[in-house]
């Protein structure tokens, strides 16, 4: 679908600035949240430059990825109205610097975690690029109305590499906060999703909106909730964390199901700009961050 070059066009020159878009950076600063949140979670003495590092290196990855699926995504991005000005589409950048881009970022990013932190971190880091690029991007994304669910795994990554970052272990813990997003994804995309159906169905990607319409993504988005909140009161209910996480994850997930309630009685034909689900997928963005946030204080109080 996407190996065909895109049509060349008058180039203009590159700058800094599309290479820094290549990285995807909106998406970026949650992946280094949720990677600073694993690592201080794990309560572990570690150098802060080793932390700074291991973090950045989460950093470097994330944008190697991010510029991956670009390179491979190049035709599909000018098809799409939300993607057709990035760099490629745009005819700002050719395809073969943005796969020399990401490749070299992707080197140096599991090399530099390697010799900071340990190859176990970097192990995992290579192996969240792998996954987002091979089987989010090449393989379920152009075949399956469920590639979200499984390619969110590719977003859960990060809390478990800065835990290994700081330990050079995995526990259970790593793997909850892990598991916390794995299952956060699918409800957060498909509401914003909702929203650019139109935009996937011209490009033939099989979303669950153009495969399945509004009204059973509006019914997924509420069943693949209540998973996520078993996930994030589970660090709580086995002991892993306090009555400070307890009372943060209660309150979060709470609004988080009402919300949720809400979209799936919403019985309109189109999403509106100020309706449930608009509302639901700005509740998710803050819902992750402060979860994560008050995974940490737990941690750091307790310590």
């Amino acid at each position: 679908m996407t190996s065909l070059p895109i049509e060349e066009t008058q180039r203009l020159p590159a700058d800094w600035r599309d290479l820094f878009a290549l990285t995807k950076p909106r998406v970026m600063s949650l992946v280094v949240f949720t990677g600073l949140c694993g690592l201080l979670s794990a309560r572990s003495p570690i150098h802060p430059v080793i932390a700074f590092t291991a973090v950045l290196c989460i950093a470097l990855a994330a944008g190697a990825a991010g510029a991956l699926n670009q390179w491979y995504e190049a035709d599909l991005d000018a098809k799409m109205r939300r993607t057709a000005n990035r760099p490629l589409p745009g005819g700002r950048m050719d395809r073969q610097s943005a796969l020399h881009f990401g490749v070299g970022l992707s080197v140096f990013s599991v090399i530099l975690m390697g010799f900071a932190a340990n190859w176990l971190a970097a192990a995992w880091l290579a192996f969240s690029i792998l996954f987002y690029v091979l089987v989010y991007t090449v393989w379920l994304k152009p075949r399956t109305a469920q590639n979200i669910v499984i390619g969110g795994a590719a977003g859960a990554f990060p809390p478990l590499i800065g835990w290994a970052a700081a330990t050079g272990d995995t526990p259970l813990l790593p793997w909850l906060l892990f598991a916390i997003i794995f299952l956060w994804t699918p409800p957060h995309f498909w509401a914003l999703s909702l929203f650019v159906r139109t935009d996937y169905a011209k490009a033939g990607v099989p979303m669950l909106p153009v495969v399945a319409g509004i009204a059973v993504t509006r019914r997924h988005i509420l069943l693949y909730t209540l998973p996520m909140i078993a996930a994030a009161l589970a660090p709580w209910a086995l002991g892993l964390a306090s009555w400070i996480y307890g009372l943060t994850s209660i309150v979060l997930n709470l609004l988080f199901l009402a919300l949720a309630v809400a979209v799936a009685r919403n019985t309109a034909t189109e999403p509106a700009k100020m309706g449930p689900e608009k509302k639901l997928f700005g509740f998710s963005i803050l819902y992750l961050f402060a979860l994560f946030a008050g995974i940490v204080v737990d941690r750091l109080v307790l310590a």
